[in-house]
């Protein structure tokens, strides 16, 4: 079995990857960040970007090779 590190993928997996992690997050919780947000004076691509990094971490991968 082999096991990769976020980081060991090519630049555009890990922008691609990025993003839709981005998408996801703003999907699942993006009123709750709004809110947050407003409340603390924060920018929201800010905050999406910050979670969306954490969101990585719980997808599981699976490769073809």
């Amino acid at each position: 079995m082999i096991y990769l590190n976020f980081t060991d993928l090519s630049e555009e997996a890990q922008n691609r990857l990025l993003e839709n992690s981005k998408k996801d997050v703003e999907r699942k919780f993006g009123e709750d960040i709004r809110k947050c947000v407003r409340k603390n004076h924060a920018y929201f691509e800010t905050m999406i970007a910050e979670e969306a990094l954490r969101n990585l971490y719980s997808y599981t991968f699976v490769f073809n090779i």
